[in-house]
């Protein structure tokens, strides 16, 4: 799978930039988590990636050709506050989901797809709540009910917008155990998170943003302390902690 591309990615919001010329190189098979304080562009930059917002400036390539034009392939779980959680539907229609795009509008799901859902549900420990309306799981239920979604659309891009907002420890490790599968099977798994703690070393990469880019790398060298101060104007402890 070739690596996806950012060159040049300028992004306004509400006529403010929000993004200012971001050049980036994203490569396959590892899990990459995207950091920075709360308005450094985070979502902004997966939104503008994934064609949802309008870019100023730039473009991002996978391959030879736009992202955009390979939707099809990739797996976005925006931010829970964007989610209707209200919407009558089961965990296994949440799933079932997933597999709109590859079956096509208003045919029946085959056989095979119904087999993806199911095993989707049973790598995160939802099978048997399956029938359960989405609305009366608790947090960290539907979040593995959306990242079992994820897995039946079989992405080769996945994007996760805080997926461990609100979620229990049991959650967190299954939500942390499958996307190491899914970078172990040479998968490209993109994941904005807030936390500074110890969930920080369960990635492989780093992204440090602050409407531009800090830096991105290996954890060990994006966590340095002349990097932190330029990402967050201060002392940043690895817990977080600002001075």
């Amino acid at each position: 799978m070739p690596p996806l591309v950012l060159h040049h990615l300028s992004v306004n919001y509400q006529d403010l930039r929000a993004l200012r010329n971001i050049n980036l190189t994203i490569h396959p098979g590892q899990l990459v988590g995207i950091f920075g304080p709360n308005g450094a562009g985070k979502s902004t930059l997966i939104k503008a990636m994934l064609g949802l917002i309008p870019r100023v400036t730039g473009r991002v390539t996978w391959g030879e050709a736009d992202l955009s034009a390979h939707l099809e392939r990739i797996a976005y779980l925006p931010q829970r506050s964007q989610i209707d959680w209200h919407f009558p539907a089961t965990a296994w229609d949440v799933v079932m989901m997933g597999r709109v795009k590859p079956t096509g509008w208003l045919r029946p799901f085959a056989a095979s797809s119904r087999r993806l859902a199911q095993a989707a549900l049973e790598r995160v420990g939802m099978a048997e709540l399956a029938h359960r309306p989405i609305g009366a799981l608790s947090g960290g239920q539907q979040q593995r009910v959306f990242l079992a979604r994820a897995l039946a659309q079989e992405a080769e891009i996945f994007c996760f917008d805080e997926p461990l907002v609100g979620v229990d420890q049991a959650t967190t490790g299954i939500i942390f155990k499958v996307f190491r599968d899914l970078a172990a099977a040479g998968k490209m798994v993109l994941v904005i998170n807030h936390d500074l703690g110890e969930s920080i070393t369960n990635f492989d990469q780093l992204i440090l943003l602050n409407q531009e880019l800090i830096a991105a790398g290996p954890r060990q060298w994006v966590l340095s302390p002349e990097h932190m101060r330029r990402a967050y104007g201060g002392e940043v402890g690895f817990w977080g902690h600002v001075a």
